[in-house]
């Protein structure tokens, strides 16, 4: 697996994903450009969700069609922060793409402001489009996977969410939150499993996971200022900030079926920060 020139990354030899549907919202910018183009890599027909930025989102969706033609991608406007667009944009994924393997809630927002200085909407458009835009994809997916019996939720949180910061106590509550949401969703997933008479056995299985990135190198960060991102990186033990690719090998590897016996756990990738 290497990456080509445009940034694209060629066929996984082993393609763990071929024959699954993947739906990644925030799917075509950042990290979640790459978990898109990652998962397309490995085999399996991409779904990304985006809110503004239609350029974007059409390249994208025409790059991962030229790189591989026999797997359908399809690309989906929607507000995250809005619960009703949420079951909206799910549903058109699956009549898209015919059904539904592999959900990563990647959609993420910042309001960074001081407690003292944050608005009542500050405080709830994160919480919005972070948390609960996250329970009510996962809610609208969990259904159509329980009627199948198998699928991959996969939560991306922050290490904000375990160490909170200055100026970002929406945030960290929104990413904290996730935490919660994993554990508890995948323990349903697995009592519901059981009385939809889809016992989880040997197979492939629900399983709900999450991924809590560090300091990563994208668009989020450009507007850091030089002393500020240095004083980041002396923090980080590897003594570097970690690429969007980074978290999207994490991703791939949680939505393959090899993967069945993880669920409920959370997965730092992070440098070394929390240590």
């Amino acid at each position: 697996m290497t990456s080509t020139s445009t940034g694209l990354v060629r066929r996984d030899s082993g393609e763990t994903l071929r024959g699954r549907v993947a739906f990644v919202t925030g799917g075509t910018r950042g990290i979640g450009a790459a978990i898109s183009r990652r998962l397309a890599s490995a085999g399996a027909c991409v779904a990304a969700g985006y809110w503004h930025g239609a350029d974007a989102a059409e390249k994208l969706r025409a790059d991962l069609s030229d790189s591989y033609p026999d797997q359908l991608t399809t690309v989906h406007e929607g507000n995250i922060g809005v619960a009703g667009d949420c079951r909206r944009v799910l549903a058109d994924v699956i009549d898209r793409q015919g059904r539904l393997d592999i959900l990563v809630n990647n959609a993420g927002i910042t309001i960074d402001k001081t407690v003292a200085k944050m608005s009542d909407e500050d405080w709830q458009r994160v919480i919005a489009v972070n948390l609960s835009g996250a329970f009510f994809i996962a809610q609208a997916a969990l259904d159509h996977m329980l009627e199948r019996g198998t699928g991959r939720i996969i939560n991306v949180s922050s290490v904000i969410g375990e160490t909170g910061n200055i100026g970002q106590v929406n945030y960290a509550a929104s990413k904290s939150g996730l935490f919660g949401l994993t554990k508890s969703l995948a323990k349903e997933a697995v009592f519901q499993l059981n009385r939809a008479q889809h016992p989880v056995g040997d197979g492939v299985g629900l399983t709900v996971n999450a991924v809590t990135p560090g300091f990563i190198a994208t668009d989020m960060l450009a507007t850091i200022p030089d002393k500020l991102l240095e004083r980041i990186r002396g923090q980080i033990p590897v003594g570097r900030l970690g690429a969007p690719e980074e978290i999207a090998r994490v991703v791939a590897f949680l939505a393959a079926d090899e993967s069945a016996y993880i669920t409920g756990q959370i997965w730092a990738v992070n440098g070394g920060l929390d240590m």
